[in-house]
Parts: structure tokens; C-alpha cells; sequence
């Protein structure tokens, strides 16, 4: 019995060391100032300081990446985080998106942080610093309101 749990252990280590050699890309894609949230969007320092803290990381181009990327199969979810959170909503391509889908975001926005669905909880494990307080989900759906609104004004 100990033999082959010895066998296993080894064949474990052995496939472990082996796929750290398979890497997801982290390089971030370039990112286009005109297309950006802020080019265009009047963003509080207070509203901009929440994004970076807690939504940038899945949602720019500015993705920062923590030391664990480094280590699949981790790193293979924390891409998939990643690829999804920018499929979703990218703070970056901000000025690539329709009015109409402009308009869906904010209302997502609050939406999701309201729910406590954003940040992801598997993200707020290790950056405890991204947790969103009351107040900050207040200043996220007052802003994202106030833009809404200047969009309907504007036609």
C-alpha cells in the first residue's frame, strides 16, 4: 500500500511540475486612450479610486497580476476570470460600446455591486482590499445613474 502511494505522490508531482510549463498569456492588451471610460465619461477621483481598487483588475486592460498567475492550473482560472470579466465589461473599449449598451452597463454596474455578485468572491479571497463597503456601492450607483441620465439628455 505504501509503494503505491508512493507511485501516486511522484506521478502527482511529476504532472503538477509538467503543466507549469502550459502558461495563459498575461501580456494586457494595448490600450487605446480615445476608447477608454475616462476619455469621455466624467469619473469622480473618489468613483475612479473604486474602479481601480476593485473592478479594473477584470475589467481594463490594465490588469495588474498577482504573484499566483504564475502557477498553473491557477493561472488558467485566473485567465478565464480575466477573458470573461473584459468579454463582459472593459473600462478600455469603454468608448467602443453603443449608447444603448452604455446605458445596460450602468445599470449593470450598480446592478452587480448592489447584489454583492462584483467583485467576484473567488478575486475578494486574496484582495481583500477590493471588498466593496455601502458607501462605496452608493458612490458606484450614484455616478452610474448621473451618466445614465446625461445619456438620455443628450439624446
Amino acid at each position: 500500500m505504501k509503494k503505491i502511494l508512493k507511485i501516486i505522490a511522484v506521478v502527482l508531482i511529476i504532472a503538477f511540475l509538467a503543466i507549469q510549463f502550459y502558461r495563459p498569456d498575461r501580456a494586457n492588451p494595448p490600450t487605446v486612450q480615445a476608447e477608454t471610460l475616462e476619455t469621455t465619461t466624467d469619473v469622480p477621483e473618489n468613483v475612479a479610486r473604486i474602479l481601480t481598487r476593485s473592478c479594473n483588475d477584470c475589467h481594463s486592460n490594465e490588469t495588474v497580476y498577482p504573484w499566483y498567475s504564475n502557477v498553473s492550473p491557477f493561472s488558467w482560472l485566473l485567465a478565464d476570470h480575466i477573458n470573461e470579466g473584459r468579454r463582459e465589461l472593459n473600462f478600455s473599449v469603454w468608448n467602443t460600446y453603443t449608447a444603448k449598451r452604455k446605458r445596460h452597463k450602468y445599470d449593470e454596474i450598480c446592478e452587480q455591486a448592489t447584489s454583492g455578485v462584483m467583485p467576484h468572491n473567488q478575486y475578494l479571497w486574496l484582495h481583500r482590499e477590493a471588498r466593496l463597503s455601502a458607501e462605496d456601492v452608493k458612490l458606484l450607483c450614484d455616478w452610474a445613474d448621473a451618466e445614465k441620465a446625461k445619456m438620455k439628455d443628450e439624446g
